[in-house]
């Protein structure tokens, strides 16, 4: 255990040089009896007690928080000590000082002692220049400590009880598309409310947070990301881990925000990480032996979709060596999908919105489980035959979908997402031939991601499944 460093300091010297430091940080303290004026009255009155002195110099911080050293004066005083120009520093009470434990012993052991200066408190009797002085600042720090946190805890208290009648806490940034109105203490809508509801509409339109920042003049896509899941846009406040109903006017809906919310999660699905400029990479699978299919230059006439068991450049994804699947043209493929999306009609998409609003979603949950399970089977299939270790992630991946699936068939929640996502879908197609010449193709395999399950190809016969119970 490493010795204190609080040691004895030195022998007074002959000269003294008197530090005397003075701290008010509100009204109320100075009419509890902690002014300048009285401080400076009683600290001027101890200093004539010393002999020898050869001066006194006054630090004065009005109006600074005893929580931090980031005080003007105080800093001087400390520079002034290390230069070796004081002897002793006097207060009238130790929180004057410091009321921050760590702080008050930062001084006393790294700057006072250390520089051979006395520190002495006149209201607690005792100073650094005895060993029993030493061993009571360390205690009652502990309690100068004691009642800052009770403050903040005072605070802290006050602030919770604003925001359960709704009002916003403060502190911190004011949420983009709001300012603050401190007479009534709620958020009020500002001029960028607009933009924040553009963002929700194009997002749901299936443009990509880069197109929207793009548009809107932003820098970072990550700044459209920020608007967009910030619940409070919804009307509620977030304090502390908990959702309160707010005051202020909300910019969307609920259901606006929580289908952008079902989108962001279906946009961060596994297959849409990497950048490609393919439309289907990672939708297409071999309807021959299941393994994935690869968009292959083929010369200069274009590119074609080849299984992976014929490519055996990544084994770890070869599932039959002598599988025989012909090689479609990927433009053919392509516009298949889009023919499809397109002639999705209106009384289908009514019909699929009546059999999602009426299902069970542990129907709907149940059918992901499936898949995702099989997904789990086909990957420690892969992992046993190839022994590839980047398998691993993917299997952990796999692992935390299913996870979610089977907590979500007993959560009371889950019709609701289930329907969002559905609605969520439904709404890009209904205008998908409009926007598509318009989206750029990370756009396009987004709105892809959202409704289309699965395509298989099978020699010429290519099969499209859609999500949500919708056929092509």
């Amino acid at each position: 255990m490493s010795k204190s460093k609080m040691m004895r300091v030195a022998p007074a010297a002959a000269d003294l040089t008197l530090a005397l430091y003075i701290r008010v940080s509100t009204d109320r303290q100075a009419d509890e009896g902690y002014s300048i004026d009285i401080q400076k009255e009683k600290l001027a009155a101890f200093a004539k007690t010393f002999s020898s002195v050869r001066e006194t110099r006054t630090y004065v911080d009005d109006g600074y928080s005893g929580g931090s050293l980031d005080r003007p004066r105080m800093q001087e005083m400390i520079r002034d000590i290390e230069a070796g120009a004081v002897t002793h520093v006097i207060v009238v009470k130790l929180d004057r000082l410091s009321r921050s434990q760590k702080d008050t012993l930062h001084l006393i052991e790294d700057v006072f002692l250390p520089n051979h200066v006395a520190f002495i408190s006149i209201l607690e009797s005792f100073n650094t220049d005895s060993a029993f002085g030493r061993a009571m600042v360390g205690i009652l720090s502990v309690f100068a400590q004691l009642e800052r946190e009770n403050i903040f805890e005072r605070t802290r208290g006050g602030m919770r009880k604003r925001v359960e009648e709704g009002y916003w806490p403060g502190g911190g940034r004011v949420p983009y598309g709001y300012d603050y109105d401190p007479v009534q203490g709620i958020l009020v809508p500002n001029q960028d409310a607009e933009r924040v509801r553009y963002m929700y509409d194009r997002y749901l339109a299936g443009a990509s947070m880069q197109t929207i920042a793009d548009e809107l003049g932003l820098t970072y896509e990550r700044l459209v990301y920020n608007v967009l899941t910030r619940k409070s846009n919804t009307g509620c406040i977030l304090y502390n881990g908990e959702e309160y109903q707010g005051r202020h006017q909300p910019i969307v809906s609920p259901e606006t925000y929580e289908k952008a919310m079902e989108l962001l999660r279906v946009r961060s699905a596994g297959r849409l990480v990497s950048k490609t400029p393919h439309l289907l990479t990672g939708f297409v699978r071999c309807g021959r032996c299941g393994a994935k299919m690869r968009y292959l230059k083929w010369g200069k006439a274009g590119y074609k979709l080849v299984c992976y068991s014929q490519q055996k450049s990544k084994g770890y994804l070869v599932r039959d060596p002598d599988c025989d699947n012909p090689a479609p043209w990927a433009e053919d493929v392509e516009e298949g999908v889009l023919r499809t999306l397109f002639t999705v009609t209106k009384a289908q998409l009514e019909d699929a919105r009546r059999a999602v609003e009426s299902a069970e979603p542990g129907a709907m949950l149940e059918e992901q489980r499936v898949r995702a399970e099989a997904k789990l089977r086909r990957l420690y299939g892969l992992y046993g035959d190839s022994g590839d270790r980047l398998l691993l992630e993917a299997i952990d991946k796999a692992k935390a979908e299913l996870q979610r699936l089977e907590a979500s068939l007993s959560d009371r929640q889950a019709r609701d997402r289930a329907v969002r996502a559905a609605e969520g879908a439904f709404s890009r197609l209904e205008g998908i031939r409009d926007a598509w010449p318009e989206m750029r193709t990370e756009e396009r395999r987004m709105v892809l991601a959202s409704v289309v399950e699965s395509v298989t190809i099978d020699g010429e016969y290519t099969d499209i499944k859609l999500k949500f119970g919708l056929t092509g």
